[in-house]
């Protein structure tokens, strides 16, 4: 592998990776309080909020995998699961966080923003109107 492959790789493809889940792991060691007095207002902007970023993080895994030569199907499921994985352990680090606490429904959210994107990359892409796909193709992601 040359130099410039390595930084491709590294840096293009994997740091958009390690960067969100830093942002997920910031997010999560922050006390959390209600976006509105209104418990399902508040509900669905923090469960949205799941689906959104995790969304995005499957999104950077499976670019990231299927640049690297995994085929279309095996980076979906790495993708998914590896996200699911992250997912269970962004509970348990919220455990340490005061104010917060680990919820089973919330690695459920992130799971639906998960397989939402690699279905949406596998069936939204591919007919999508033809600006899309080319950034889609530019960012690796089809």
């Amino acid at each position: 592998m040359n130099f410039k492959n390595f930084l491709d790789k590294t840096i293009f493809l994997w740091l958009p990776v390690f960067l969100w889940a830093m942002v997920i792991f910031l997010f999560s060691a922050m006390p959390t309080n209600p976006v509105s007095q209104i418990h399902w207002q508040d509900f669905i902007v923090k469960k949205s909020a799941h689906v959104i970023e995790y969304a995005i993080f499957v999104t950077f895994l499976y670019r990231a995998l299927y640049a690297c030569g995994i085929d279309k199907k095996k980076a979906g499921f790495y993708s998914i699961l590896l996200a699911v994985f992250y997912g269970i352990t962004d509970e348990f680090h919220q455990s340490f966080t005061p104010g917060r606490t680990p919820k089973a429904r919330d690695v459920i959210f992130d799971t639906l923003g998960s397989i939402s994107a690699i279905y949406l990359i596998w069936n939204y892409l591919p007919t999508a109107p033809e600006k899309i796909k080319k950034i889609a193709k530019d960012l690796r992601i089809m």
